[in-house]
């Protein structure tokens, strides 16, 4: 059998597997926080708390143009179907987050902008994000965290 003669913990500590795990809690993190953040409206800090609001959810908060998306460039940016894309944007919605109205260069087309409260919970991103960030320092130190920023920029570029 291959396992019983070749090394297999590759498949658990590669870059790629290593990368995914590190994501996943930057972004759980990251969700936390924003649960905490009394600056959140009480129902979207209630959603975040239990787990509704996901690391999907935070596409649309990355992704969406402060002056608005249309729905194919918030697809394309978050690398989803338009069809996955306009669910969450329809769930972000139906809690207020967003809304959709007239694009003033085509009248055929939408855009997604977000609503005030949209942009409280920008905020509390921008927020839970630098505290994110922060613990990452705190736990690797300065110096291996502009290491891992540095070569993560010139890796995704």
């Amino acid at each position: 059998m291959l396992a019983n003669t070749v090394e297999d913990s590759w498949r658990q500590t590669h870059l790629g597997r290593l990368l995914g795990h590190a994501m996943r809690r930057f972004d759980e993190r990251v969700l936390a926080l924003m649960a905490g953040n009394v600056e959140v409206p009480l129902t979207l800090s209630n959603l975040a708390a239990r787990a509704q609001v996901s690391a999907a959810h935070v596409h649309i908060t990355r992704h969406l143009a402060l002056a608005g998306s249309r729905l194919t460039e918030l697809a394309a940016a978050a690398g989803m179907s338009k069809q996955a894309m306009g669910d969450l944007v329809d769930q972000c919605e139906a809690w207020g987050l967003v809304a959709r109205g007239p694009d003033p260069l085509d009248a055929r087309a939408r855009l997604v902008r977000f609503t005030p409260t949209g942009l409280a919970w920008l905020q509390a991103f921008r927020d839970a994000v630098a505290q994110a960030e922060a613990e990452f320092r705190s736990a690797v130190g300065d110096e291996v965290a502009t290491v891992v920023a540095l070569g993560l920029e010139a890796y995704a570029a």
